[in-house]
């Protein structure tokens, strides 16, 4: 077997959180008089954590006073709405499902907020994943390797036995500074050129095409 761990992003690769995400968004920038977007382009912002989505969002970070009262409205908000319309993309929980009953460690690795990462893992995939770790003090964010090689020094897992699973430029960064191996899924919130344009080098379409590469 060429690998024994399985490594998962969380939105945009396990789950389509963008209309959640970007009504979150939309609604804390209603709140604070400031001009809302679309729901794609809000999906250009995300990769990097809420306080960036935030930041990108409203063009102005955490020196301007008005971040913080944008970024708790978000937070509060979001809270309350991360399951209004989020799901798991189509074969995604058979695939995860299918991966567990062969005996693979599997893992959720995310720049989501830590909470919001076990919620999330533990209702749309209730008892397959052995491990999950989002935003949480003392560990950077990806792509910092951090939270991947925290990971898989817990798992008990050979770097050269772990593959990440990833939509985003940030996961191929993340991937490459912990000198893992990447799967890029091309149905997330990145297109296959950008992550090509990365130095994403394997992709799948589909969640039925991982059993083959692994």
């Amino acid at each position: 077997m060429r690998y024994d761990t399985i490594i998962f992003d969380l939105d945009g690769t396990l789950l389509d959180t963008l209309q959640d995400l970007g009504g979150s968004v939309n609604m804390a920038l209603a709140m604070n008089g400031l001009p809302q977007h679309p729901l794609q382009k809000i999906c250009g912002f995300v990769g990097n954590g809420v306080r960036k989505l935030i930041e990108r969002s409203a063009g102005f970070g955490p020196d301007d006073p008005r971040y913080a009262g944008l970024f708790n409205d978000f937070q509060t908000y979001y809270a309350a709405h991360c399951n209004d319309s989020t799901r798991p993309y189509p074969g995604i929980v058979e695939l995860v499902s299918e991966l567990k009953s062969r005996g693979f460690k599997l893992a959720v690795v995310s720049n989501k907020e830590d909470r919001e990462v076990r919620i999330l893992a533990d209702k749309y995939f209730p008892g397959m994943f052995t491990y999950t770790i989002g935003e949480r003090p003392g560990i950077s964010r990806k792509p910092a390797p951090d939270s991947l090689l925290q990971t898989i020094s817990d798992l008990k897992t050979d770097l050269r036995h772990a593959v990440y699973i990833g939509d985003s430029e940030v996961d191929v960064q993340t991937a490459r500074n912990a000198d893992v191996d990447l799967i890029a899924v091309t149905w997330g919130f990145r297109t296959r050129e950008r992550l090509a344009e990365e130095g994403a080098t394997t992709f799948i379409d589909s969640p039925n095409q991982m059993l083959s590469l692994i």
